[in-house]
């Protein structure tokens, strides 16, 4: 038997908070990419678990706010490590920090040093951005073509 993700409840009381508003319709676009897909029953346990504590909250918008993107997070990280699924643009926008930090930077004291004037250490970090957004598309198109993205892009 196929255990559904439960549905997140729609709190009318929070409405019109755009916080809570844009966190609650990026949780409910989630669980709704989840179900088209086959995800193995521990998972959707433990999916469900926190939307059922999340579907209880009695508390603020902001709490609510905090617990949904708390949700997700956890949630995106635990569907990366456990079976490689991972929304649209991840791994561009995880290596456009890598490469300014891993390529940008030291490009940047190289120029620095070798020009003698440490003013062109921000020539680098466009470098290593364009670096890291390449390295990074290029890991998104792999995903996508072996199945493992999923039809979400997070803002």
């Amino acid at each position: 038997m196929h255990t559904e993700i439960q549905k997140l409840i729609q709190r009318p009381d929070f409405a019109g908070d755009k916080r809570f508003d844009a966190a609650f319709w990026q949780a409910v676009r989630l669980t709704e990419v989840l179900r088209s897909r086959e995800i193995p029953e521990h998972i959707v346990e433990k999916i469900n678990a926190e939307i059922t504590s999340i579907n209880g909250f009695p508390g603020q918008s902001k709490e609510m706010s905090r617990m949904l993107r708390n949700f997700i997070s956890s949630t995106l990280t635990m569907l990366e490590k456990e079976l490689k699924l991972v929304p649209k643009n991840y791994y561009q926008n995880q290596w456009m920090a890598i490469g300014m930090a891993a390529f940008g930077i030291p490009l940047g004291v190289a120029f620095g040093t070798s020009l003698g004037n440490m003013a062109y250490l921000g020539i680098g970090l466009p470098i290593g951005l364009a670096i890291g957004m390449a390295v990074g598309s290029g890991m998104d198109k792999k995903a996508a073509e072996e199945g493992r993205q999923l039809d979400l892009d997070l803002k």
